[in-house]
């Protein structure tokens, strides 16, 4: 059952979308050379909780932290650790937070000191696929079409789109009613409709689009071994177009 949001509840989305575009803002400073992944999370965490909000997964199906930091092969779901950031590596940070009993959920990816040009090209790829993905995020489209945006640009920039993840309702909670997977062909799946939120999140692979799940069982890696990125955005669907959610009023942007 997909659920349709009030307007209030909306509302509601919006004020947990900003408060995590915030942390995250406040984020990107911190991605560097020599930083660990696991002071990015205790940074997040310090920042979540002084939002009054609580970290969305921290101890989802028994996750151990409060953010997820995946790094050049690793797709998603990198575990926070001792492990130190280095020039060239492709860095991942997924993040959601529950403000209120509202969740929101957003994933950036950035690159650390000097990358090589065919990286760059997979991220900016990956972000252009996310913006094309939300474009189609309106009243009366289809599910897939989405999913057709994603994988169309993609595989015309000579990438992959990940099959065995997807995106995701949200709401209430964290995972919600519709998957959105990030390929198939378009209108087919679900009618778009006024209320929906979605959490769009196109992972890209510069290779092969299989993955693997590491011995932790959390983590998913590339099964070629070459880089993957991943960005994602909590988006409404609304008469007017699709409402980004989990970003900064317009001026309060910082690039990256």
């Amino acid at each position: 059952m997909i659920f349709i949001k009030s307007a209030s509840e909306i509302e509601a989305m919006r004020k947990s979308g900003e408060v995590l575009a915030r942390i995250v803002d406040k984020l990107r400073s911190k991605i560097a050379i020599g930083i660990s992944t696991e002071e990015i999370d205790a940074a997040a965490e310090e920042l979540i909780l002084g939002e009054n909000a609580l970290p969305a997964f921290k101890g989802y199906r028994g996750f151990p932290k409060s953010i997820c930091t995946s790094i050049n092969e690793e797709v998603i779901h990198g575990i926070p650790s001792g492990r130190r950031l280095k020039s060239g590596d492709l860095f991942k940070l997924d993040i959601g937070i529950n403000l209120n009993g509202y969740f929101s959920d957003c994933a950036i990816t950035a690159a650390v000191g000097t990358i090589n040009g065919r990286t760059r090209r997979l991220i900016g790829a990956t972000k252009k696929a996310l913006d094309l993905g939300i474009a189609a995020a309106r009243v009366n489209n289809h599910l897939t079409d989405i999913s057709w945006a994603i994988q169309s640009y993609i595989e015309a920039q000579g990438f992959s789109v990940v099959r065995d993840f997807v995106g995701h309702g949200i709401g209430r909670d964290m995972h919600e009613a519709p998957e959105i997977p990030n390929f198939g062909q378009p209108h087919a799946g679900a009618l778009l409709k006024e209320g929906m939120v979605l959490a769009i999140e196109p992972m890209v692979n510069m290779g092969s689009w299989e993955i693997r799940i590491s011995e932790n069982g959390w983590t998913a890696l590339t099964k070629d071994n070459l880089a993957s990125a991943h960005f994602e955005h909590t988006v409404a669907v609304t008469a007017k177009g699709p409402l980004i959610l989990t970003c900064l009023p317009v001026g309060r942007r910082s690039e990256g």
